[in-house]
């Protein structure tokens, strides 16, 4: 297991996993005053914690499936990513995608993070497409294996 430092300006709990097994780890909300999202409005919500990743990690910010579900609230830029050299607070882009208002409270869970490791690639330039290898899938894509 990483070690990863962090600070929390909200006064909330840390993110932490709920299972032995789970993934993500909720963030919550950290507001001076509840915060309204009107349907189709979209707003960026503080949660008061700055971390260190290490190097070679990120940050992955998805939606909570009860708030999608239940009342239409989502990540805007599923997942968004924070990268392990960016030092501010972490906000989450929250949108309104039902039609009715939806506030949110300080302490709120609004969103989970994943911690997940990354490479580097180094493109290696071809000249033509049939340099590529082919696949039985090949460029098939976009629903292209059926609906059921």
């Amino acid at each position: 297991m990483q070690t990863c430092k962090i600070y929390n300006a909200s006064g909330n709990a840390l993110p932490a996993y709920e299972s032995a097994t789970a993934a993500g780890m909720d963030l919550r909300a950290n507001l001076a005053e509840p915060v309204t999202l009107q349907p189709g409005e979209r707003q960026l919500i503080p949660t008061g914690l700055f971390m260190e990743l290490p190097e070679g990690y990120e940050a992955q910010v998805r939606p909570r499936s009860g708030l999608a579900i239940k009342h239409g609230i989502t990540v805007l830029n599923s997942p968004g990513t924070i990268d392990p050299d960016y030092r501010g607070e972490v906000k989450v882009i929250l949108v309104n995608l039902s039609d009715t208002p939806f506030q949110i409270q300080h302490g709120d869970r609004i969103a989970q993070m994943v911690i997940a490791q990354y490479q580097h690639v180094q493109w290696q330039p071809v000249d033509s497409l049939e340099e590529l290898s082919e696949t039985e899938r090949g460029a098939g894509g976009f629903g292209h294996s059926g609906k059921k």
